[in-house]
């Protein structure tokens, strides 16, 4: 047979050699592997009796508490007890009565207005009152009349009729005088027939409270209906807009109570849930949770932000373990060591769930029963690195 040329053979030998060399490398290259993990996982760590000493141990159990919702929110008028108060009457302003932060009364007033519809009103009403009166004296008269054949009862008839429409046309305008909420000495006067002199016509507040805001000037020209003139609000309770995370949605319910903080140095104002509304928020996924508070110091601005402690009244269950049985991992992981027969001791990872007090709630990594180091875990995790 032909032999391989010599060149040939020198690179076939030379092939087998680095095929050989390349196993070798690959089978040596596993057991370093498999050491390199093993080394890089915590083993378990038994400690002596001396050692024990510096343990403490805690045993975990089901326990029921209470959560704390924490959230943003935005303080804001009670909007039951405050509004914005449009003029009910066109024309310029002559006079403004009263300034931002004062105290008004129910239907004092706030500005006086000179107004053409004002005296076309108070003109109606007299001469509604003039001709309701006049037909009633003529209705009364043809009456009397009619019992001696002095008119016909058609005529008299006729009459009462006139007597009752200008009757109804005089309460119309009775009533028309007191939606510009006229001054009721004015009003007697008309009613008396006294003359009345140049009125001005009244803006009025329609609540007790605090004017928080001014938004016309004297000169200007109002609108009736339209115009927004001032806005009145009870200051002495306030609402708290609360953006409550979806998560925390089961937590919470109407009559939770609250405490809002509106500053450093500020002690807490008491609150309570008064309604969680059903939308969300589609800028922040937030629920809007209302917080009534009572605001007697008047400390609580509107649009001032603060934050919001709602205490659930649910019972809620979970394993909760001390703060100080949670170490990190060289990843910053949570984990705990749990405590074994023969004073052996296992990391363990586990999942921090809600915070209550010095104590986490623990949804995942520990069972009832287990006992976890809460006091020595320093040092257990220093004895297991050695």
């Amino acid at each position: 047979m032909p032999t391989s040329p010599p060149r040939l053979s020198a690179v076939l030998a030379a092939t087998a050699i680095t095929l050989s060399a390349l196993s070798l490398a690959a089978c040596s290259g596993k057991p370093d592997e498999k050491a390199q993990a093993a080394a890089t996982t915590p083993a378990n760590i038994t400690l002596t009796a001396d050692q024990l000493q510096h343990v403490k141990l805690f045993a975990v159990a089901p326990t029921s508490f209470h959560k704390t919702v924490e959230a943003a929110g935005v303080v804001d008028f009670d909007n039951d007890q405050a509004t914005s108060v449009l003029s009910p009457i066109s024309g310029p302003v002559t006079r403004l009565l009263v300034e931002p932060g004062q105290k008004v009364a129910q239907g004092q007033a706030l500005a006086m207005v000179d107004s053409p519809d004002f005296a076309a009103t108070l003109g109606a009403y007299a001469k509604a009152l003039a001709t309701a009166k006049t037909n009633r004296q003529i209705a009364d008269a043809d009456k009397d009349l009619a019992q001696h054949n002095g008119v016909s009862a058609r005529e008299a008839a006729q009459a009462q009729t006139d007597a009752a429409n200008a009757e109804a046309d005089r309460d119309a305008a009775l009533r028309a005088v007191t939606a510009l909420n006229l001054d009721p000495k004015a009003v007697k006067a008309i009613q008396q027939g006294q003359a009345i002199a140049h009125v001005e016509g009244a803006i009025r507040s329609p609540l007790s409270g605090t004017l928080v805001e001014k938004l016309i000037t004297p000169g200007q020209l109002l609108q009736a209906g339209t115009t927004p003139a001032f806005t009145v609000a009870n200051l002495s309770k306030m609402w708290v807009m609360a953006q409550v995370p979806p998560s925390e949605l089961a937590s919470i319910a109407a009559g939770d109570p609250v405490e809002v903080e509106a500053g450093a140095g500020q002690a807490p104002i008491t609150g309570a849930v008064d309604n969680v509304s059903a939308l969300v928020n589609p800028d922040t996924r937030a629920i809007l949770t209302r917080v009534v508070v009572a605001n007697p110091a008047g400390l609580l601005k509107k649009q001032m932000y603060v934050r919001v402690h709602i205490r659930s009244k649910q019972d809620s269950t979970g394993l909760l373990v001390p703060v100080s049985a949670i170490l990190r991992d060289d990843e910053n992981l949570p984990f705990v060591y749990v405590a074994g027969a023969g004073g052996t001791f296992t990391r363990r990872h586990v999942t921090l769930g809600y915070r209550t007090g010095d104590q986490y709630d623990i949804p995942q990594g520990l069972q009832a029963g287990d006992r976890v180091v809460i006091d020595g875990g320093v040092f257990v995790q220093f004895m297991q690195s050695q």
